[in-house]
């Protein structure tokens, strides 16, 4: 463990409860394999806390350089990059998704049937834009909602199967031939629209995703750790994952050492496919939490950065008075969503600290992060265990990280 407060303001005690509480009840409890907790304020890592393991089975004890898959905290990343061609002008939020993707001009919206029988559809009250991409009121679903007709057309037509072993282009052709949800702007609904994101960057940029990810914000930063797969002389630092039993403990769902993570994918998820470190992700955090910069390299401006951090909900609301999804990485009342992120409008109605315009996501494995300006913190989770809606873990270390201020 490690622990410094001098300049962050953060009590050293208190900070280190964390660790301990999470130790008792989650990792010797056998709830979770083991937990990495690291929380930064005013530009210093105040704290990193190292509990469990890694991998149970072989023994291999948690630390500051193990590798997590951090599934959904791959969106930021991806919203980042497609604000930086926004920037450049090379694509715009009200710009209608057509454009970019022209089989999808004519995509109608759910008014009856089956994929088994057909659908009937009506014509969307307005085109699809791209900001509907980056805020999830694009229309779109993931099969695993398992909610609707379209969520099982998902599942029929093996969308999830092309994000394992098919390409961006198989994926944008096959989603052509599927209804929306709704029409765009009308509700949230948590999707594969970031997998889209990632498309339109390759597309507008002239550039394969993973490269423009690499280039202008993995190298950049020094995310060494940070890709689509575990690279060569990494395996013996990645993590395997974990299920909850139905007696209360958990077991293998991802073996580190038959993982398909330990190879290059066919499919680049922009929604969930990158692989990465606390120490990495963390520098990541921090140059949003600078402002959009870290090291003299600027991802996107202070403005933008407000702007993706704002809430972008129609009518100004929060998500559970827009969302139809059975599942996010947020449902609290008193947040919003922005351009890839939730934030917070109203801490009171969250019933948890923080500070209206802080900012967060997280993963399907219950890793988790936020940025709160105000405060000048960041903080970051790391495990390993799916799905990521077993234990309320998140809300406990929101609570206990702000209980730690001492200024």
């Amino acid at each position: 463990m490690l622990t410094r407060t001098r300049s962050t303001g953060l009590d050293a005690k208190r900070l280190a409860k964390i660790d301990d509480f999470l130790a008792k009840k989650y990792v010797d409890a056998g709830r979770l394999p083991g937990t990495l907790t690291m929380v930064a304020r005013r530009g210093e890592i105040a704290h990193v806390g190292l509990r469990g393991h890694a991998d149970i089975e072989r023994g291999l004890k948690i630390s500051e350089d193990t590798i997590f898959r951090i599934y959904s905290m791959t969106k930021p990343i991806t919203s980042i990059a497609l604000m930086m061609l926004v920037e450049e002008g090379l694509i715009a939020l009200d710009d209608p998704v057509h454009r970019y993707i022209p089989e999808w001009r004519n995509l109608g919206v759910f008014a009856g049937g089956t994929h088994r029988i057909g659908f009937q559809t009506k014509k969307p009250e307005r085109p699809m834009q791209v900001v509907d991409l980056l805020r999830h009121t694009a229309g779109l679903t993931y099969g695993f909602q398992l909610r609707t007709n379209v969520d099982a057309a998902y599942r029929a037509a093996k969308i999830g199967e092309i994000e394992k072993d098919g390409d961006l282009d198989g994926f944008i052709a096959a989603l052509a031939s599927l209804p929306l949800e709704f029409s765009p702007g009308e509700k949230w609904n948590y999707s594969v629209a970031t997998d889209v994101l990632g498309y339109l960057v390759q597309k507008v940029s002239g550039e394969r995703f993973e490269e423009f990810l690499q280039r202008r914000i993995f190298d950049p930063l020094g995310m060494v750790d940070t890709g689509f797969h575990v690279r060569e002389g990494q395996a013996h630092r990645f993590a395997s994952c974990y299920q909850p039993t139905k007696a209360g403990g958990i077991e293998v769902q991802d073996d580190a050492a038959t993982s398909t993570f330990l190879k290059p994918p066919s499919f680049m998820s922009g929604g969930g496919g990158l692989v990465s470190t606390a120490g990495d992700y963390m520098k990541f955090a921090q140059a949003l939490a600078n402002g959009g910069t870290a090291g003299g390299h600027r991802l996107v401006s202070r403005k933008t950065l407000e702007l993706m951090t704002a809430n972008h909900l129609p009518g100004g609301v929060d998500l559970p008075a827009l969302s139809v999804s059975l599942f996010s990485e947020a449902s609290y009342s008193g947040v919003g969503f922005g351009l890839g992120f939730a934030t917070t409008m109203d801490a009171a109605k969250t019933l948890i600290p923080g500070s209206a315009g802080d900012y967060s996501w997280g993963g399907a494995a219950s890793t988790f992060f936020w940025i709160d300006p105000a405060e000048e913190l960041v903080a970051i989770f790391m495990t390993q265990l799916i799905p990521s809606s077993t234990y309320p873990v998140r809300r406990e270390l929101r609570t206990m990280v702000y209980a730690a201020l001492d200024d």
